[in-house]
């Protein structure tokens, strides 16, 4: 693919959750790289896992774009930045189409990610269940908002070869602008495996050479798609900038002055939801990172403050339990008022106890007096802005970031006495309610952070460990 002055970029967008936009996206990953592309992908939305398999398709990390986390200008950057090397560009959307924080705007969306990238949505249409009416759902979309250009079409689980003659012919016929690009057959050996929060991580073992073979025979045979590619463009102009390399810094790149500081990142099969952009701005802030595991290590590496995000410590919760040296070991670095950040499944870690869903109760960290329960049926699930109430490792009282929580565990009795983390609403005008606790240098919530809300962040991370 020749080199134009603005990178092309591809949206794929669905007509709602489940209509199987992750694996329509990772073929196109897979056979965009099969021709010998360099392709960069991103994912709108506050999301983990689908970035995970993302990287295993490109060779390449991938990264979030959130306009309601981030901003408009945060965003382009992050597409600028990501591309400098890059033959083409995909961005996986976050639900349908036009959803996003609420039912008013399209904050959050991936219609929103598109036009600010200038960018062509190709359409992704479960036609399981569906024939001609398919094309009145396309046109539906084409029409919702005008300054959105649907410019294709892929029709998913999709029958026999008359079943795709009339979801073609459809499409034709019914005074859509979008071009069919082809019908993806139905078919099991694609099929991502799911559970009670979203697909098996790619750390699991859940994306398979096989299954990335196979992705690449469905597109190459069923999609037009040389003419995907030429469907490719954006308002994002190539500066010639060098491209981000290692683990996210621009060669020649200096980080902020002062001592190198270590941050210790929990990262293995229980702890992996982290955003790249996190990692890479406290790298950018003078951070030394090393990753360690709280199931297979015994000891905590040396370092000067801990990281532990989240993931899904409820299904190793024998593991984490059974190796007592390491939880004894991050109580004790609390304990001695050194910074630590958890989110989400590290403040789990960090509880006293974790019952799973199967009602087994299993001993944790105990730094956080209060028992975590798993509960079927529940899920907490929203965008967040939080202020801290007080001074502490993220910064002075007042320090603002936005962020989301998902997740269906309940947190048992907390002593009232405990100070509390932040002051945290849904961004949406509400009454702000407490979130999150501070024990000595520990930070504990069930937020995610998106460091990109508020770019000081990580510098007073850094700043705290260095202390």
């Amino acid at each position: 693919m020749s080199r134009a002055d603005t990178l092309p970029v591809l949206v794929v967008a669905g007509v709602s959750s489940g209509v199987g936009k992750t694996t329509v996206t990772l073929g196109l990953l897979e056979a965009l790289r099969a021709r010998g592309l360099v392709v960069q992908a991103f994912k709108v939305g506050p999301d983990f896992i689908d970035p995970a398999f993302h990287s295993i398709a490109t060779g390449r990390p991938s990264y979030n774009l959130d306009g309601w986390m981030c901003g408009r200008e945060r965003v382009l950057a992050t597409v600028r930045e990501r591309t400098a090397d890059a033959d083409v560009a995909v961005v996986e959307g976050v639900m349908g189409c036009f959803d996003g924080r609420d039912g008013r705007s399209e904050d959050g969306s991936t219609a929103q990610i598109a036009k600010w990238l200038g960018a062509p949505v190709v359409l992704v249409v479960d036609a399981s269940a569906v024939a001609r009416s398919a094309a009145a759902i396309v046109l539906g979309f084409e029409r919702f908002d005008p300054a959105l250009t649907v410019a294709g079409v892929i029709f998913n689980r999709a029958g026999g070869a008359t079943h795709r003659r009339w979801l073609g012919e459809a499409l034709a016929s019914s005074g859509a602008t979008a071009r069919g690009l082809g019908a993806l057959p139905f078919d099991g050996q694609v099929a991502l495996p799911e559970r009670h929060l979203g697909l098996v991580t790619a750390a699991e073992g859940g994306y398979s050479p096989a299954l990335r073979r196979r992705l690449v025979e469905l597109i190459e045979e069923h999609l037009d798609l040389d003419a995907l590619i030429a469907m490719g463009r954006s308002q994002i102009e190539r500066d010639g900038a060098p491209p981000v390399t290692g683990a996210g810094r621009v060669p020649g790149a200096r980080a902020t002055r002062g001592e190198p500081a270590t941050i210790a990142v929990a990262r293995d099969r229980a702890f992996q939801f982290y955003y790249p952009d996190n990692l890479e701005a406290l790298e950018r802030a003078g951070a030394r990172l090393v990753f360690w595991s709280p199931i297979a290590d015994r000891a905590l590496p040396e370092a000067d403050g801990l990281y532990l995000g989240g993931g899904y410590p409820e299904l190793h919760g024998q593991e984490l339990a059974e190796n007592k040296p390491m939880r004894e070991a991050v109580h004790a670095f609390a304990a001695s008022g050194r910074p630590v950040l958890a989110e989400c499944g590290g403040l789990m870690y960090l509880a006293e106890s974790l019952t799973d869903l199967d009602g087994r109760r299993w001993p944790m960290a105990g730094v956080l007096p209060a028992d975590v329960v798993m509960e079927r049926g529940r899920l907490v699930l929203g965008y967040r802005e939080v202020t801290l109430g007080a001074a502490g490792p993220l910064g002075p009282a007042g320090t603002r970031a936005r962020g989301h929580e998902f997740h269906c565990s309940r947190l048992g009795e907390v002593p009232a006495s405990l100070p509390r983390l932040f002051a945290a609403t849904d961004g949406s005008g509400g009454a702000p309610r407490p979130e999150g606790f501070v024990i000595g240098g520990a930070s504990m919530s069930y937020v995610h952070l998106h460091f990109g809300s508020n770019p000081a962040l990580a510098d007073n991370l850094v700043a705290a460990c260095r202390r």
